[in-house]
């Protein structure tokens, strides 16, 4: 397995329009939403907007290395037959799906990284050593949900029709989960919609730590379900898809 993951590793950081995507357009993004000048905290919340979106970019970053990713790789893996022949090693079909979300989540780092340092040097965000940590912990250890998330869908979905699925969820989870907007500021159906969505929970791990407090125990304990949950539908699809083969 660990072979595994360090071919997916290598694959990835070679593939130059993945590496733009997921890598350098979030920090860019991010300068361009928040904007270097911008003053002030965010409406109905006690945190500056910089700080705000640098979290909220973090996430995101994170979210296209991992979801994007993984379910168009696979996807075209499958029709392939890349995943065919892997069947006929001894690699386990868990440990096939453990590999993929530990590559991808592990390729998620350097655009967190990305993103906190142009939070640093860029926007002028001024955090505790502790605190840009912590979020950047977090921000990483949440991404395994969207890691699972994405092999579900690769597993799910045909490689014309990855794509769009992927997109679907990917803008759904965003826009519910406040990467976009503050929830404060969408209606209130989105509002009770988005408090159970894994992308608040993943951006709440990091707005407790914004504000000086430690990570929420609903946040961790509704991610961690998500991430069973996930990774118990991409298993399942797994063995559906090898008794198809």
């Amino acid at each position: 397995m660990k072979t595994l993951v360090k071919l997916e590793i290598t694959r990835s950081l070679r593939n130059k329009k993945f590496m733009f995507f997921s890598v350098i357009y979030p920090p860019v993004l991010y300068v361009i939403i928040a904007g270097r000048d911008t003053t002030g905290n965010m409406p109905g919340l006690p945190v500056d907007l910089k700080l705000y979106y640098m979290v909220a970019m973090a996430a995101f970053g994170a979210m296209t290395a991992v979801l994007m990713g993984n379910s168009e790789r696979i996807a075209k893996e499958r029709e392939t037959g890349w995943v065919r022949q892997l069947r006929l090693t001894a690699l386990p079909g868990r440990g096939y799906v453990t590999a993929k979300i530990a590559s991808a989540a592990t390729v998620s780092l350097p655009s967190i990284l990305l993103v906190l340092l142009t939070g640093a040097t860029v926007m002028d965000v001024r955090l505790a050593a502790w605190q840009w940590g912590a979020v950047a912990l977090c921000s990483w250890a949440g991404s395994f949900v969207f890691a699972a998330l994405g092999v579900a869908i690769g597993y799910l979905a045909t490689g014309d029709a990855v794509r769009p699925i992927t997109m679907l969820f990917y803008f759904g989870l965003a826009f519910t989960g406040g990467l976009w907007l503050p929830m404060s500021s969408l209606p209130d159906w989105v509002r009770h919609i988005g408090e159970w969505m894994p992308t608040y929970a993943y951006t709440g791990l990091g707005r407790a730590v914004e504000v000086g407090e430690a990570p929420h125990l609903a946040d961790a304990g509704l991610l961690l379900g998500y991430l069973v949950l996930f990774a118990a539908v991409a298993a399942w699809l797994y063995r559906k898809d090898t008794r198809k083969a």
